[in-house]
């Protein structure tokens, strides 16, 4: 696939999160996609991707995402993005603060077909945790 072909499938996971229509995560990520980096309890394929996005989105129902950096080759994009958002819902169990967080994180993912089929990456998790307050600095 191409470049091309590879950044409109990450458009499309970047406008799925944003609207909250996580379905369209069923066209980005392949059934058999490989999470190196999963989330705590994340379901396996696209479905843990839509539950993991679906909780964050309550957590933080006006999350924003925005790309810093962006480098590709024909098979994999690799992003520097920047979160925000009001912690107004429950985060695995953190009752909603009130509190407004920004963090950083990475991601790389390999394609194949026009869909992600491995994923690594990272998010300032404990950044989070320390802006919402269950972290003391």
């Amino acid at each position: 696939m191409s470049k091309e072909q590879n950044m409109a499938a990450l458009q499309r996971q970047g406008e799925a999160i944003a609207t909250g229509n996580l379905e369209a995560l069923r066209e980005v990520f392949a059934e058999d996609v490989v999470d190196h980096d999963p989330a705590p309890d994340q379901a396996p394929g696209p479905a843990g991707y839509i539950q993991f996005f679906g909780g964050l989105r309550t957590a933080f129902p006006d999350l924003a995402v925005s790309v810093d950096y962006l480098v590709t080759d024909d098979d994999n994009v690799a992003m520097a993005y920047t979160i925000s958002g009001t912690h107004n819902g429950p985060l695995g169990g953190i009752p909603a603060t009130g509190k407004k967080v920004k963090a950083r994180g990475m991601q790389i993912a390999r394609f194949k077909d026009g869909k992600i089929v491995e994923r690594w990456g990272s998010s300032d998790e404990l950044g989070i945790l320390k802006q919402i307050g269950v972290i003391k600095e």
